[in-house]
């Protein structure tokens, strides 16, 4: 799944990957500083929204962002298929009932969000399913692949037993490629995990953006600026969305200094 690789792109340096897990945890604290401050987001209309995890995870580690949500009138659904082990051709059927089985016990079209690999399935599955999905979120996801670009390149491979340029030639095709539906592409270059340009598409269009959050990679699914950025995208009236710049959350987000133009 991860062989298109990305020319002339290194791994993230080494101070970034050792000080993932503590700005992670930073991360985790400001989810819950900020609450009050979150509950001014929009707030949806109800229709259902499957997440699905990141690389050696599981739905344990989406509580968080779930339950934020619940909490902004969502139907938020965990993929329910254990850890993600990155094996998609095992999981791809699955994945399509899910899908089909949410958008038809709620009447209409589902968003999926996903995490780091699980944004990469994200993608795939909705050149399939673009009949059932609304529209996509990823919180850094190496959709571009991540061989000679990452830090986890050797535990993928000690994981699947594979070398990276076997892994899963037809899920990278389809999500290195735009999907048929609004999609937003959320990364940091602070990513000690993979390398920031492989989490962003080449190229936006009229229903494909790409915004940048400061956070690490393990706290992309809690952090305070990538969850509003999530809620305003996913309270988007359905066919009728529009760039995350051109609404009034967005206007005030692109205005913070540190932000990257």
């Amino acid at each position: 799944m991860f062989s298109m690789s990305t020319p002339n792109i290194q791994p993230p340096s080494s101070l970034l990957l050792l000080t993932e897990l503590g700005r992670g945890i930073f991360n985790l604290g400001t989810y819950f500083a900020t609450l009050p401050l979150l509950n001014l987001m929009p707030r949806g209309d109800g229709h259902p929204v499957l997440v699905l995890p990141g690389f050696l995870t599981t739905d344990s580690t989406t509580v968080p962002l779930r339950y934020f949500l619940e909490w902004r009138n969502y139907k938020a659904k965990p993929w329910q298929l254990g850890r993600n082990l990155i094996n998609y051709e095992q999981l791809e059927k699955q994945l399509e009932d899910k899908v089909k089985s949410l958008a038809d016990e709620y009447g209409g079209k589902i968003s999926i969000v996903g995490w780091s690999a699980g944004g990469v399935f994200a993608r795939a599955i909705a050149h399939k399913m673009s009949d059932h999905i609304r529209q996509v979120v990823t919180l850094g996801s190496p959709f571009r692949g991540i061989e000679g670009s990452s830090n986890v390149e050797f535990m993928v491979e000690w994981v699947t037993g594979k070398d990276i340029a076997e892994l899963e030639q037809v899920v990278m095709e389809r999500a290195a490629n735009s999907p048929p539906v609004p999609s937003t592409a959320i990364y940091t270059r602070l990513d000690g995990i993979v390398h920031w340009q492989t989490c962003v598409d080449a190229e936006e269009n009229h229903h494909t953006e790409n915004v940048e959050v400061f956070a690490s990679h393990v706290g992309l699914g809690f952090d305070p600026m990538t969850l509003l950025c999530v809620a305003d995208r996913l309270a988007q009236p359905e066919n009728a969305w529009k760039p995350f710049k051109e609404t009034t959350v967005g206007k005030m987000f692109y205005t913070y200094p540190w932000h990257t133009k």
